[in-house]
């Protein structure tokens, strides 16, 4: 047998458990299941905001596109990236400002 058939096979031997179900006490505070399994980083609000942040990038011009690529999810300085495409830092600078504003209104 294959191990992922092995694993499937003692998952589905298993009880349901609770996500309410108390993992921990000390007397005055439970600790519960949902507690330990809960995802903070991935939350629908979170989801929400990238979804309208990638829908507003679409609406950019290729070289703001780039420029907030490079500067927010790249972690790039705009000196970086104006040696990068060759532009001078002030016009990064400009079209930076210029991508965050046409986000901001999409966004809104």
């Amino acid at each position: 047998m294959e191990k992922e058939e092995v694993a499937i096979s003692f998952d589905a031997i298993q009880d349901p458990v609770s996500l309410q179900e108390p993992v921990y006490n000390d007397g005055a505070e439970n600790i519960y299941i949902m507690d330990q399994v809960k995802d903070s980083k991935n939350t629908d609000e979170l989801w929400a905001e990238k979804m309208t942040i990638a829908q507003a990038m679409k609406k950019l011009t290729d070289k703001e596109k780039m420029i907030v690529n490079k500067r927010f999810f790249d972690g790039r300085t705009q000196m970086e990236v104006a040696e990068e495409i060759g532009i001078s830092q002030a016009q990064v600078s400009r079209l930076e400002k210029s991508a965050i504003e046409h986000i901001k209104r999409i966004y809104k």
